[in-house]
């Protein structure tokens, strides 16, 4: 399969004139939603334009591990989502952010339900016409497995950006986050994680490394007969991009957009790759765009 890359200049200039046609500030609705561990801290905001008696599309954006929905990406992605006339909802995963429980008891199969039980809550709105997912890093893991199981009669497309599969491997070899253990011989119930900017002083817990060890995500992932976009810069140093290109062979007819030397957060081009993935998603959800209710 070809796989393009990003000219990041070129698409600056197209961005900015986009932006600033729409600066307008966007309300935030804060809910609290079930999830596998009690409340999910959630945050939803709807296009300028929505009316009581319209349905439209909801993107459904997931962090990474030790992230919350209130960082820079998570917002422009959301605002960017809004800007192309579909609605976007943000949570905490379990034991982050603001949502019940200790990220000591998170693992990948705990965060796949907090998902499927905020897909089940969208599900029931009256006002969702379809779900579209975008996830990064161990967000970018829960989405393309949770997608695999649902289908794509459920989830209409997914985006994964810096899908962070590497997970496994690193459980199997005993280094996390600049952690390392023996994963066959783990003492007491959790593995202190160094402090750091990525992950802070925390507490990964033993059924985290143990699930994560036989976690099935290219099998599960590959399931996912939908539009999937695949998005990674080149110098990630958390996630090679290896993985992604493995992402782009195992789910067929997936698109990978590389970025040449970006990281793991995207931090030389956060900008013009969350509008990216917003005008991608808008394009794969226009077939289920807004809709009267009563049609």
């Amino acid at each position: 399969m070809k796989v393009r890359k990003i000219n990041v200049l070129s698409l600056f200039l197209l961005i900015s004139i986009l932006s600033s046609l729409n600066m307008k500030a966007q309300e935030v609705h804060q809910l609290w939603l079930e999830g596998s561990k009690g409340k999910l801290y959630t945050l939803l905001q709807y296009p300028d334009e929505v009316k009581k008696d319209v349905k439209y599309p909801l993107v459904i954006i997931c962090h990474g591990f030790s992230g919350n929905c209130e960082s820079e990406m998570q917002k422009d992605l959301a605002d960017d989502i809004v800007r192309n006339g579909m609605a976007a909802l943000r949570f905490d995963f379990n034991g982050h952010g603001k949502s019940d429980g200790l990220f000591q008891d998170m693992t990948v199969p705990n965060e796949i339900e907090d998902l499927k039980d905020v897909i089940k809550w969208a599900q029931k709105q009256p006002w969702v016409e379809s779900i579209g997912l975008v996830g990064h890093s161990q967000g970018g893991v829960v989405v393309s497995m949770v997608a695999g199981e649902l289908g794509d009669k459920i989830i209409k497309a997914e985006a994964l950006m810096a899908p962070a599969a590497v997970l496994r491997d690193d459980a199997l070899r005993g280094s996390t986050m600049g952690a390392y253990y023996d994963p066959y011989n783990i003492q007491g119930d959790y593995v202190e994680l160094p402090g750091s900017p990525e992950a802070g002083s925390l507490k990964l817990g033993k059924a985290y490394i143990e699930t994560a060890m036989t976690l099935p995500i290219y099998e599960t992932a590959k399931k996912y007969t939908g539009p999937t976009l695949i998005l990674q810069g080149t110098h990630d140093r958390v996630v090679p991009y290896t993985y992604a290109e493995r992402y782009h062979e195992e789910i067929k007819g997936s698109q990978l957009k590389l970025i040449e030397g970006d990281n793991h957060m995207f931090s030389n081009s956060l900008t013009q790759s969350c509008q990216f993935v917003a005008n991608w998603m808008k394009t794969k959800l226009e077939g289920w765009k807004v809709v009267k209710i009563s049609q």
